[in-house]
């Protein structure tokens, strides 16, 4: 038997929370579950810092990588089966790029991608392409197999349909998170009618559309994430945490350039640091690992690590203002100036953050990025962009909401032993008692 359709003799089940059972049956799958790099995913959280707020939110992105394999095993083999529009030769290569398409994720994902200008999807695709267990396994199905799973998930597959299963704006891995990430944070927002979405789900050509009577149902799922956006993704606390970690990090980056003489070597980040990021190095970093570094951090002898590694490890965080970056870029100097005066480092004590999210756009041509619209399948088989039947979907379509907030230590900012009157100058600039 061809080890590409070679089956199980058991079929295997994961007990999940979200979709209740996860099933597998292809030998390919499960080899792919058990290899180190696909185990690794373990010990990433699905949400980075967000545990510090929603203390449920410990899920990994091990279990939404399965979730999101479930989702389009679902789809292909329950939905699509047997239609004709549906290719079953691209079952083993979507099912393949479901399950590994956040497998180039780092410890504390976009907060830890920013700081050192990495990208985790380039990474996906260096260890689906790489001297990895999971090449070694996609290599069995077919020596071209690894490089076909790799362009699915670098969206330059000539396969529109399996793309668009993993990555779209209504596709399996935004359905599984957010479902998901309402569940183990403890909110409603998150949750929306998948069952309803999946059984009006349609195979075209370039990608799976909607039926026209199901919209009601994708309505629902496009103000979950909306909610879910700025009520969890979003939280002013948990980005306090990722400001925090984000200096942590520019702080021990610009410590080693230098030459400071660590007590405690981060030796993980060598490479890092150096821009020369080998796969090898990047596979052994860990949330596991950045945490021992924070918790032996707390003892170096430079104030302001020990100080940011303190705060991010008792959950003593920054407080924050609103703040309009248009208006009050005078205040901010002015700030600056004073932070400075009483010894506080404004490049990492005194911090404009910004959140911005577009809930749904359909694609405009000459714009920057091409977003791949939600398309209605009518009763008449016209295939019609989701905003121009939707009014709840017009009316937020195209509408990008941003918010800035100004992170700041109100606790040392409150210590009035030292620099009363400048602190109490501070205090007033950012209307905080």
């Amino acid at each position: 038997m061809a080890y590409s359709t070679e089956k199980l003799n058991e079929e295997k089940v994961f007990k999940d929370p979200v979709h209740r059972y996860i099933h597998v049956r292809d030998r390919a799958i499960w080899d792919l579950i058990g290899t180190k790099e696909f185990q690794r995913l373990r010990r990433i959280k699905q949400l980075g810092t967000t545990y510090l707020t929603f203390h449920g939110a410990e899920h990994s992105r091990f279990n939404h990588s399965l979730g999101v394999y479930e989702i389009v095993r679902r789809i292909i083999d329950d939905v699509f089966k047997d239609r004709k529009e549906w290719n079953n030769s691209q079952r083993l290569l979507s099912l393949c790029a479901a399950l590994l398409h956040d497998l180039g994720h780092g410890p504390f994902s976009h907060s830890f991608e920013k700081v050192f200008d990495l990208d985790h999807e380039q990474f996906t695709q260096d260890i689906i392409l790489g001297d990895t267990e999971v090449n070694q396994v996609l290599s069995r199905v077919a020596a071209d197999f690894p490089k076909r799973v790799a362009e699915v998930i670098g969206k330059t597959s000539k396969e529109k349909l399996v793309v668009s299963l993993i990555s779209s704006q209504i596709d399996a891995d935004r359905m599984d998170y957010l479902l998901r990430d309402a569940y183990f944070t403890g909110v409603s927002y998150g949750n929306f009618d998948m069952e309803r979405i999946l059984r009006v789900m349609r195979p075209r050509e370039d990608q799976a559309v909607i039926k026209q009577s199901g919209m009601h149902a994708v309505e629902d799922y496009i103000m979950s994430r909306y909610q879910m956006y700025w009520q969890v993704y979003f939280h002013p606390v948990s980005r306090s945490a990722e400001v925090i970690l984000t200096k942590i990090l520019h702080r021990a980056k610009h410590l080693h350039e230098q030459f400071y003489s660590f007590i405690h070597h981060p030796t993980h980040f060598y490479s890092i640091f150096e821009d020369e990021t080998s796969l090898e190095d990047y596979l052994k970093l860990d949330e596991s690992i950045i945490l021992y570094y924070f918790q032996m951090w707390q003892e170096e002898e430079d104030e302001i690590l020990r100080d940011l590694c303190r705060r991010f490890m008792n959950r003593n965080l920054f407080k924050y203002a609103e703040f309009d970056p248009a208006k009050e870029y005078k205040k901010l100097a002015e700030l600056s100036q004073a932070f400075t005066e009483i010894g506080l480092d404004p490049e990492y004590y005194l911090v404009v953050d910004s959140s911005s999210d577009l809930p749904y756009d359909f694609y405009r041509p000459g714009e920057e990025e091409e977003r791949l619209p939600i398309h209605l399948l009518m009763k008449n088989n016209e295939i019609r962009e989701l905003s121009r039947e939707s009014e709840i979907v017009d009316s937020i379509s195209g509408k990008r909401r941003t918010d800035h907030k100004l992170y700041f230590p109100k606790d040392i900012l409150k210590d009035d032993r030292e620099h009363k009157e400048t602190k109490m100058r501070i205090r007033q600039l950012l209307d905080i008692n």
